[in-house]
C-alpha cells in the first residue's frame, strides 16, 4: 500500500502564490495510437515554458485512456512524470493526476498516481450525477486520506453538476483539500465556492484556481471579499489549471506574472478588461462553445499541430473532430491576436523537445 503523499513546503508556497498548470493533451498518430515522441515533447514544452505544474489524465488527456481497449492511463502518467523528473527543475513543480470514477476506481487511480510520483489529485466529480452530495463528500474524504486533493467544480454542460453552497463549505473542511479548481463557467457558482472557502477554518490552507475559460483574466484579477461573523475575509483566485493553457503556454506564464505585479495596485487599468475579452475570444476558437464544446479537444490539438508539437488532431473517439468553421476561427485568432501566441518560442526549441 502506497503511503500518503504530502506537498513540500516549497510546493505549498508556490501553489498559493499562483501557478500556470496546463491540462496535458494526448498525442496520437494517424492510427489513433499513442505518439510517444510528441507526448514527451509536450511535457518538455510545458516545463520549458515556465509552467508550475501539469495535470495528466484529465479531460484534455481524454477520459477514454481508461478504457480497457486503450489502457493508457498509467502509461501517459508515467511518461509525463519521467519528463518532469528529467527536466531537473530548480523551481517548485506540482504533478497533478486526474482522478475519476466511483470511490473504488478513484482510490485505485490514486494509488497509481502515488506510485508514479504525483503530488496531488484533481478529483473529478463528473459522471456521478445520481450521487448525493453526502456520498460525494465521503468519496472525496477517502481520496484525500491518500493524496492532497484539488477539488473540481465542472460545468454541467460537459458532465458536471451544480452543488450547493453548503456542499462547498463541507468540502473545504475536509483535511487534505489543498486547492479547488472552479470551472462552472458561471459567476454565481464561482462566488459560491469562494464564499464557502472563506467560511471554512481551513481557508488559508486552500488555494483557489480558475478553470473558467470564459473569464480567465478577470478571475485572476478579482478579490473576493465577504463579511463573516463581523470580519472581512478575502480570497483571490491565484492561478489556473486549464486546458486553454495547454497551448501558447509561454504567454500564459508571462500573463500570470504580469497579473501578480498589478495585483498590488489599488486600481487596475481598464486595458485588462480588453485583455480578458481577447483571451476569452481565443478560448472560444479553441474550445468551440459555438457547437456546445464538441471541438474543445481537437481545437487544442489543432494549435499544437500548427506549432509542430503534435502530428494531427486525432482523438481516441473518432467522432471528436474540429467543428465546421473552427479552423477558420483559429486562423482569426492568429490574425487578430498575434501577441498572444508563443510560436517563436516553440520554433526555437522544437527540435530539442522532439529528440
Amino acid at each position: 500500500m502506497a503511503t500518503r503523499r504530502e506537498l513540500t513546503t516549497q510546493q505549498h508556497i508556490a501553489l498559493h502564490d499562483g501557478l500556470v498548470i496546463p491540462a496535458h493533451p494526448l498525442a496520437l498518430d494517424e492510427n489513433r495510437q499513442l505518439d510517444e515522441q510528441s507526448q514527451r515533447a509536450l511535457s518538455r514544452y510545458y516545463t520549458a515554458a515556465g509552467a508550475g505544474g501539469i495535470a495528466v489524465g484529465v479531460h484534455s488527456t481524454q477520459f477514454e485512456i481508461r478504457e480497457p481497449q486503450h489502457n493508457l492511463f498509467e502509461k501517459v502518467l508515467r511518461m509525463a512524470s519521467e519528463e518532469v523528473d528529467r527536466a531537473g527543475l530548480t523551481r517548485p513543480f506540482i504533478k497533478v493526476a486526474g482522478i475519476c470514477g466511483p470511490t473504488e476506481q478513484a482510490l485505485h487511480e490514486t494509488e497509481i498516481a502515488i506510485e508514479l510520483g504525483y503530488d496531488t489529485g484533481l478529483l473529478s466529480m463528473g459522471g456521478l450525477g445520481q450521487w448525493s452530495e453526502a456520498q460525494i463528500l465521503e468519496r472525496t474524504a477517502k481520496v484525500a486520506e491518500k493524496i492532497p486533493v484539488i477539488g473540481f467544480y465542472l460545468q454541467p454542460s460537459v458532465g458536471g453538476k451544480v452543488f450547493s453552497f453548503d456542499f462547498w463549505k463541507e468540502f473545504a473542511n475536509i483535511p487534505g483539500i489543498v486547492a479547488i479548481k472552479m470551472a462552472p463557467f458561471n459567476r454565481y457558482q464561482t462566488i459560491d465556492v469562494a464564499r464557502a472557502v472563506c467560511y471554512s477554518s481551513r481557508r488559508d490552507e486552500i488555494a483557489l484556481y480558475t478553470g473558467n475559460d470564459d473569464n480567465i483574466v478577470n478571475d485572476l484579477l478579482t478579490v473576493y471579499r465577504f463579511q463573516i461573523e463581523g470580519q472581512s475575509v478575502e480570497k483571490r483566485i491565484v492561478g489556473g489549471l486549464l486546458g486553454h493553457w495547454a497551448v501558447w503556454t509561454r504567454k500564459a506564464v508571462e500573463l500570470l506574472e504580469e497579473v501578480k505585479k498589478v495585483r498590488q495596485n489599488e486600481s487596475i487599468s481598464l486595458d485588462w478588461l480588453t485583455r480578458n475579452v481577447e483571451v476569452t475570444d481565443t478560448n472560444a476558437a479553441f474550445f468551440d462553445p459555438a457547437h456546445a464544446f464538441a471541438g474543445c479537444i481537437p481545437g487544442i490539438h489543432e494549435v499544437l499541430r500548427r506549432q509542430g508539437l503534435m502530428k494531427g488532431t486525432w482523438c481516441l473517439n473518432p467522432h471528436e473532430q474540429l467543428s465546421p468553421g473552427q479552423s477558420e476561427e483559429i486562423d482569426r485568432m492568429y490574425r487578430d491576436y498575434p501577441h498572444l501566441h508563443d510560436d517563436a518560442f516553440v520554433n526555437e526549441h522544437l527540435a530539442e523537445w522532439l529528440e
